[in-house]
């Protein structure tokens, strides 16, 4: 059950990642997650991809939304929304690229990600569990789910 939830419209300028990651970072820390924490590290960082990969792929403005789980549920989901109904695409890269590892990160981050078609775009989302205990199964799952 998630009983906080907040969010933050984000422009479609690459700088607006800055200010997503200082956004959540305030957000994480009014949750109760401290900022030198792993978990809010973690967090910032499938922030940062997600928003950049909204951003810069579709040039269109997005949503960010953080929802805290109750303490018994202690997942935190992210989830960015945008107007693109492209999906998303795991590339994988090589030595020296400099794109191509943003969804290759979130796989590897958290505990579950995915996405889901929602209205003439999508929403891709990803959790971590507070505990530390990675499960579920990870991936792109186009279900909704």
């Amino acid at each position: 059950m998630q009983v906080l939830q907040v969010q933050l419209e984000v422009g479609a300028d690459p700088a607006e990642v800055g200010r997503a990651r200082r956004w959540a970072r305030s957000r994480l820390a009014g949750s109760g997650i401290r900022v030198d924490e792993p978990l809010a590290e973690t967090l910032i960082l499938l922030i940062s991809e997600l928003v950049t990969n909204a951003v810069v792929h579709t040039g269109c403005p997005a949503v960010l939304r953080m929802l805290f789980g109750t303490a018994d549920d202690g997942t935190v989901r992210v989830e960015v929304a945008d107007t693109s109904a492209r999906p998303p695409k795991p590339r994988h890269a090589e030595g020296d690229d400099t794109n191509g590892r943003g969804l290759e990160l979130v796989d590897g981050l958290a505990d579950r990600w995915g996405w889901q078609s929602e209205g003439a775009g999508k929403r891709i989302w990803c959790e971590v569990d507070r505990g530390g205990a990675r499960g579920g199964i990870r991936g792109v799952r186009g279900d909704g789910v």
